[in-house]
């Protein structure tokens, strides 16, 4: 199984930008900031979620929203503030969002096919 990475650019409440490299994360469910990153952003949060890790285990984590720009596009989204140590993950939601799939054989990133139905 091949990594996937992906640059993007973070943008806070008032303006305050952050360069971010993401692994791409097809099977996490939000996009994940690092803690120093956050907090640089001055990103607030806008209540708590529970997620399950890979082995079953619960856990809450806070999370806010802010804006992302990729070279795909850009768009505000949901995002899970890290706690020091946390690593960034781009997650399925934010790429829903942006309208782009990861290409499980190339490990790219590629637009979707749009339904309307």
């Amino acid at each position: 199984m091949g990594v996937t990475y992906a640059e993007g650019l973070l943008t806070g409440p008032t303006g305050q930008q952050a360069p971010v490299r993401f692994l791409v994360d097809s099977g996490a469910t939000y996009t994940l900031v690092p803690h120093d990153v956050w907090k640089a952003l001055g990103l607030v949060s806008k209540g708590t979620v529970t997620f399950t890790l890979p082995d079953g285990t619960p856990v809450s984590r806070v999370v806010s929203e802010c804006h992302l720009a990729l070279p795909q596009g850009d768009a505000h989204t949901p995002v899970i503030l890290g706690e020091p140590g946390d690593e960034s993950l781009l997650g399925v939601v934010t790429l829903e969002i942006l309208g782009l799939v990861l290409h499980p054989f190339k490990r790219t990133l590629e637009p979707m096919r749009m339904l309307l139905a």
